[in-house]
């Protein structure tokens, strides 16, 4: 007598994945969304008298622990129309001068800058719960410094910067490409420095150094320039 066979029910890869995820409404719970910081600490007493050391001591761990472009940094600005932009941009250098970036001088931060030359950087290290703000007034850096950076910089990089007009509405990525193939055949492997492209210092005016902590109460430490020396001060959360 045949063996009668119960037909049972075989999950598959594609079911148990839809079982496994969270369903759209959990995952859009934005409000719900939370995080506890409790990796680290910043106190008065162990901060650096001087925000560049305390900047440079901070920027050291963050390439120690290997993070993602850790040089990433917001910057924002502020329009004729006064309405404010921002955008990702990477740090080059910073010593006692200020703080240095590269661009398009024809872009809309560059076009923000030429009419109201004052802006905020911003640092966000998610992995070590810490927030870099920094304020300043902005000026141009030196022709011969902004050349000597363009020439280290990879050849596509270079033709890259005559290749954008960076900012404006163009009709399709072809026209990069097109542009960039043109310049290449201009300038084979020695492009110039475009006129319209550059560098910008931000000379500090304020520090600000985050560090999350437990329960929302985080640690804020605020450097202010008052006559020439700068003031430690900490700011509730």
């Amino acid at each position: 007598m045949a063996q009668r066979v119960r037909a049972c029910s075989v999950p598959t890869r594609q079911a148990e994945g839809r079982a496994r995820r969270p369903s759209y409404t959990a995952r859009m719970d934005i409000a719900h969304l939370r995080k506890s910081y409790e990796r680290d600490q910043l106190d008065e007493t162990a901060s650096a008298a001087d925000p560049l050391q305390q900047f440079r001591h901070w920027f050291d761990q963050a390439l120690s622990a290997e993070l993602p472009e850790p040089n990433a940094m917001t910057l924002a600005t502020v329009g004729a129309d006064g309405r404010p932009s921002t955008r990702v941009v990477l740090i080059k250098s910073v010593d006692a001068s200020g703080v240095v970036w590269y661009t398009n001088y024809h872009s809309r931060k560059g076009r923000d800058l030429e009419q109201l030359p004052y802006a905020a950087l911003q640092f966000h290290w998610v992995e070590l719960e810490r927030v870099v703000r920094i304020e300043g007034a902005v000026e141009k850096t030196s022709a011969a410094e902004s050349d000597a950076y363009f020439a280290t910089r990879p050849l596509d990089s270079r033709l890259g910067a005559w290749a954008s007009p960076q900012s404006e509405v163009i009709s399709s990525r072809a026209v990069l490409v097109a542009n960039a193939a043109r310049i290449a055949a201009r300038h084979a492997l020695s492009p110039p420095r475009p006129p319209h492209w550059g560098g910008y210092r931000l000379r500090p005016e304020r520090w600000e150094f985050w560090q999350g902590r437990k329960s929302r109460l985080h640690d804020r430490l605020q450097y202010r320039l008052d006559e020439g020396r700068w003031v430690r001060e900490r700011l509730a959360p």
